[in-house]
């Protein structure tokens, strides 16, 4: 016998949704490359991520393609994480930490259509575009609607502009429904034997870890709290943080490409962040910048 209560696939638009009408204010933070903060809430979230979703599908993306991204940690990035899996895409995170054979073999195993990079990573994927066998179109995520560096013309990439690509987008997008255990994200793993395996990431799976982290974690993860995901959104979805936190209302607050102690320590004492989410590799340099200045910040209560 069934139950008759309402059946609803988990999916990960439905957190999107959430978080615009639970926790419209809950802020997004991002330091950009120049060093500037960038400032944004979860409505806006919601707004840019349609958006973005109708400018991808625009691009002859549909359900299944796989849309890569090559990326430091930033409100564009997090736009990404929903727009891509939302429409029934599969978000692929790059680690640009990899060899460029690594980073060329992914692509090439994943299928890869779009491919989203940073403004910093153009001299990487100039490595790595002699060794594709079918190139996939490239949006660079500059910070504005200004010129990004251009691709030396040797290279003939058809490649876009993120701001300008989404700016006249329809803000609302009819997010689809559909199997819960349709695949929404794949990472590939390194530091393993032969070469790098995809690993992939169901809405289903994604949605009941969302849950998971933010009961596991409630004191540190609830609305009013300011979150610091050190750990990248290339790195197994950043642990889970870019659904959890809209799913309690938790601000995220994103330090891009500016790793180094006194940059982290400035940014969590300015945004009054309440907890920091990183490897020790990372969270060393805060450490060390936090013994010279003999003080911890006054806002940050936990560190995991």
């Amino acid at each position: 016998m069934l139950g008759q209560m309402m059946q609803r696939p988990l999916l990960i638009a439905d957190i999107l949704k959430h978080a615009q009408t639970a926790f419209s204010d809950s802020e997004i933070i991002s330091r950009v490359n120049d060093k500037s903060i960038h400032s944004q809430n979860f409505c806006d979230l919601a707004v840019r991520a349609a958006k973005l979703a109708h400018a991808i599908q625009m691009r002859g993306i549909k359900m299944g393609d796989r849309v890569a991204t090559l990326a430091w940690n930033g409100h564009q990035h997090l736009e990404l994480y929903y727009a891509i899996s939302g429409m029934g895409a599969v978000c692929h995170t790059i680690n640009p930490r990899l060899p460029v054979e690594s980073i060329a073999y992914i692509i090439n195993h994943a299928e890869d259509k779009l491919l989203f990079i940073d403004p910093g990573f153009i001299p990487l994927i100039d490595e790595v575009l002699p060794h594709l066998e079918a190139p996939p179109q490239i949006v660079i995520m500059a910070a504005d609607n200004a010129e990004p560096t251009e691709f030396p013309a040797e290279m003939q990439i058809e490649h876009h502009h993120y701001e300008a690509m989404i700016e006249a987008m329809p803000d609302h997008f009819n997010w689809p429904e559909f199997d819960e255990n349709t695949a929404s994200g794949i990472c590939y793993t390194s530091g393993t034997t032969g070469s790098p395996k995809g690993v992939l990431y169901s809405h289903r799976s994604t949605v009941l870890h969302a849950f998971q982290v933010g009961l596991s974690f409630s004191k540190a993860l609830q609305e009013g709290a300011r979150i610091l995901p050190l750990v990248p959104l290339f790195h197994v979805n950043a642990w889970g943080l870019p659904f959890t936190c809209p799913l309690v209302g938790a601000s995220m607050v994103f330090a891009g490409q500016h790793l180094d102690g006194p940059s982290l320590y400035d940014l969590i004492t300015t945004q009054k962040v309440t907890s920091a989410w990183g490897v020790p590799t990372v969270l060393t340099t805060l450490l060390q910048e936090i013994e010279s200045r003999g003080e911890t910040p006054k806002s940050l209560t936990n560190i995991l």
